[in-house]
């Protein structure tokens, strides 16, 4: 299993990433300030680090209670991980891009749904190179 050292790297690079990459494209495909989106975005990171923390390891000790491996990781479990964080993720980013950005409950909806069928995508990659380039030492099955 990953130590908190190593999980607090992946959720710090994971969001930094993200928002370096989302913020210009987001900004210009919305038509909102990049300094408004900007910091939306990095409230809206840092309810993600910390929600990112707290399920990687649940879903990690929930794969060893079931006596699966927890690594190596095949694509439908990836894509499993993935889209059970983004869908769960979404019961905050809703409210919150209605308040802060001023949206409508539709509006809010459908551009958090946009950002999720895109994000699955990049954290399914952005996992898979983080494994390779930061292996467990030895696998663990429990």
């Amino acid at each position: 299993m990953r130590t908190k050292t190593d999980r607090f790297r992946h959720t710090i690079l994971y969001e930094l990433l993200l928002i370096t990459l989302a913020v210009p494209i987001l900004s210009w495909a919305l038509d909102l300030s990049p300094g408004k989106l900007g910091a939306y975005s990095v409230a809206m990171s840092t309810l993600a680090m910390i929600w990112n923390y707290a399920y990687n390891l649940s879903f990690d000790h929930l794969l060893l209670h079931q006596g699966k491996p927890l690594y190596p990781r095949g694509f439908f479990l990836r894509l499993l991980h993935s889209l059970g964080f983004e869908g769960s993720f979404l019961l905050v980013c809703v409210p919150a891009g209605m308040w802060w950005l001023g949206y409508d409950l539709l509006t809010a909806l459908t551009v958090n749904l946009s950002f999720i069928l895109v994000v699955p995508i990049y954290t399914m990659g952005f996992n898979w190179l983080y494994d390779m380039t930061f292996p467990v030492a030895e696998p663990v099955t429990h």
